[in-house]
């Protein structure tokens, strides 16, 4: 089994989220123009390192929530992600640098989870998925979702034999960057148990 790795983001790319006015207007014109702005912070992978890869997550951590939907499109995660950062500063534990924050399935209210570490002997609210994740980094436009999820179940399957546990999505990329980046998104098929 591999070992689950972090990528670094090159500090090079560092970059801090878009605000308004003038910013926002440029953000505008850079999406029209097909280009990634240069003040985007969104995530960014490196395919040999996640796309059909397979995690431990023996030793990941996470704070979990949930939050509404309307047949099946998440809405309020803005307001999720801050519980979730609320619900890990209550637990001492520190948030690493581009964490996985993952979006379960669900029609009418979805789960979803923020990834810690640092996590104080005898926390409580922690979530500890073990097992494995098998990963896949596909564009995923929101109209191709569905197809992208059921495309990783349909290998997942094949490679484990059988449905997996759990299916998760990390989107890599905000409204700013989405198009340019071809809506860059992780899916996990998540296992409690390995094959």
């Amino acid at each position: 089994m591999s070992e689950r790795r972090r990528v670094p983001v090159d500090p090079a790319q560092e970059r801090s989220k878009p605000t308004f006015g003038a910013d926002a207007f440029r953000d505008v014109v850079a999406v029209a123009s097909g280009a990634v702005p240069a003040d985007c912070d969104c995530p960014r992978l490196d395919r040999d390192e996640w796309h059909e890869v397979e995690s431990d997550w023996t030793g990941i951590t996470f704070v979990k929530t949930g939050m509404n939907a309307v047949v099946g499109v998440p809405v309020g995660y803005a307001g999720a992600k801050d519980q979730l950062i609320r619900k890990a500063a209550r637990a001492g534990a520190s948030i690493p640098d581009d964490p996985m924050v993952l979006l379960g399935e669900g029609t009418m209210r979805r789960p979803v989870m923020l990834e810690i570490e640092d996590v104080p002997p005898g926390a409580t609210g922690i979530e500890r998925p073990g097992g494995v994740a098998f990963t896949r980094l596909v564009p995923a436009p929101l109209g191709r979702m569905k197809h992208a999820v059921a495309e990783t179940k349909a290998v997942a399957k094949q490679r484990y034999g059988r449905e997996p546990d759990a299916i998760w999505v990390w989107y890599l990329t905000c409204r700013v960057c989405s198009s340019p980046r071809e809506f860059e998104t992780l899916i996990l098929a998540h296992y409690r148990e390995a094959k």
